[in-house]
């Protein structure tokens, strides 16, 4: 870890900018369903609070058009209010009047919650004006939105580029993502395993490819496995596939040879539903009208064995359908497997961390990534723009 981050600077008195990932799920009533992002970053926000700095919070939420009030971060400085017991002010806008008033009036120990960055159209274009007006409000710049780490918002790149020589640090959440990601997978424990699921082998190309370069086995599971079973030539029914992509997975099979192990056996349905006609069939034997929701029992086993023998596992993708029993068998095997491992496991963001929490075994794994599509990214090596600008150590 080669970057300064928010306990390395003297915050007293002065006014910390700080980007989180306060992208919530919200319910029709905008009630927060899960705040396990705004619980996240509050070491960082409390280790300013502590030490006598003020604090303005930006973050997006979802993806609005025209400035639709659902998409407003009003719940989560509720929510934040709540948990750190204190008044929680937000602005009516970005950077419009109403943000820098309340910014230049903001005095040490207290919060500001600027209104939805995405509000604004210079966020995703990563406009230097916008990114200037921002960087104006603080004197210290800090990210601790790991789970936007790879995109070149304006908030995330375009922000500490503006700040010029004012210090500009990683939170300790962003820190602690990259100790784990990075650190622990280039100094990993053999043996090494990977477990990638998810839909689509176009998404993660690359991740494979990196993976089983430095991998002792990467097993593959959810629906991009029916891809490498049309590869082989198999039969997938009414599977999610990609048939433009079986060349790949035939090329990613022969790069992988006995590393890369695929399942055995397939538990289909009829209809993507709890109650429809099932059956488990071998790999490649997915009759017509059928589609394969989630590997079959005999591979559940096969990982579990290998995932119980691994002194490092990484994860990052569900094995099947698991918001659907008994489709969440695959799954739940896998997850519990990495539980009783006792090796260093890292569970990527998004499916993963869901699964995860919904069996009830986060507090049994290392670390739990807060960015499914950022650990991707950094699974695969890439460079993040967004770490890069900021202040070695």
């Amino acid at each position: 870890m080669t970057k300064k981050t928010i306990q390395d600077v003297d915050v007293r008195d002065k006014k910390v900018l700080m980007r989180v990932d306060f992208n919530v799920p919200l319910d029709k009533q905008q009630r927060i369903t899960d705040d396990s992002r705004i619980q996240m970053a509050l070491p960082s926000i409390q280790s300013v609070l502590q030490r006598g700095g003020a604090l303005i919070l930006m973050s997006h939420l979802g993806r609005p058009k025209n400035k639709e009030p659902e998409f407003s971060l009003r719940p989560a400085a509720v929510r934040l209010a709540e948990l750190l017991g204190q008044d929680v002010l937000l602005a009516a806008d970005t950077v419009g009047e109403d943000a820098r008033k309340k910014a230049t009036e903001l005095l040490s120990g207290q919060v500001l919650v600027l209104e939805n960055l995405r509000y604004n159209e210079g966020e995703k274009q990563g406009d230097p004006e916008f990114a200037e007006q921002l960087a104006g409000m603080a004197d210290i710049y800090c990210n601790d939105a790991f789970g936007t780490c790879h995109r070149t918002d304006a908030s995330m790149v375009g922000v500490p580029q503006a700040m010029g020589t004012k210090p500009k640090v990683v939170g300790l959440l962003v820190a602690k993502e990259i100790k784990y990601l990075s650190d622990a997978i280039d100094n990993a424990e053999r043996p090494f395993v990977a477990i990638l699921g998810g839909a689509k082998v176009s998404d993660k190309i690359n991740v494979i490819k990196k993976l089983l370069t430095t991998c002792d086995q990467v097993l593959i599971g959810g629906a991009m496995a029916y891809t490498f079973s049309l590869a082989r030539g198999g039969r997938v029914g009414n599977s999610l596939v990609e048939p433009d992509k079986s060349q790949l997975a035939k090329q990613l099979m022969e790069m992988g040879g006995d590393k890369l192990v695929l399942p055995v056996d397939t538990h289909c349905g009829d209809a993507f539903s709890s109650d429809c006609n099932k059956v488990i069939v071998p790999s490649g034997e997915i009759p017509d009208g059928y589609e394969g929701l989630d590997i079959g029992p005999k591979t559940a086993e096969l990982f579990a064995d290998i995932v119980l023998q691994a002194k490092t596992v990484v994860w990052n993708g569900p094995m099947g359908v698991f918001e659907k029993p008994p489709f969440d068998a695959g799954t739940r095997a896998v997850a519990e497997a990495i539980a009783k491992s006792g090796a260093v496991s890292i569970i990527g963001g998004g499916d993963s961390a869901a699964a995860i929490k919904v069996f009830g075994l986060s507090d049994k794994v290392t670390h739990v990534s807060t960015g499914g599509g950022a650990s991707l990214a950094m699974l695969e090596g890439k460079i993040f723009e967004s770490v890069e600008a900021l202040d070695d150590v």
